[in-house]
């Protein structure tokens, strides 16, 4: 099981989401094949998919006034101020397996989830 990195704050708001040892890793591996400088990743909340609401993670170079910035261990992370409610205490992490590669967020707000696992409400 991977450990939680810990945060540098950036900011005053509260971490809306950690990301784990292994997410972090892969994350970090990502943006050095991006080769631009400035990249950081960004999650979001969306309007949508089966269950109310999506996750969405791209890679940004802007960051705006009101958004949270968080750094694990080099890799920084942005998140939208309306997003931020809606990820409050969650965890990104990655796994790779049988069943596939892929990132996922653990969200203690979320009240209800769809199969694939990228919608909740």
């Amino acid at each position: 099981m991977s450990t939680i990195m810990q945060t540098v704050s950036i900011g005053r708001k509260p971490s809306p989401v950690t990301l784990t040892d292994k997410a972090t890793a892969k994350v970090g591996e990502l943006l050095a094949q991006e080769d631009t400088e400035g990249l950081a990743l960004r999650v979001a909340v969306r309007p949508g998919g089966c269950s109310g609401y999506s996750y969405e993670m791209f890679f940004d170079a802007d960051i705006a006034a009101d958004d949270v910035v968080r750094e694990f261990s080099g890799v920084k992370v942005i998140v939208d101020s309306a997003s931020a409610e809606l990820l409050k205490g969650s965890t990104l992490d990655y796994a790779d397996g049988l069943q596939g590669d892929g990132f996922h967020v653990t969200n203690p707000s979320a009240t209800r989830t769809c199969g694939c696992g990228s919608s909740f409400s």
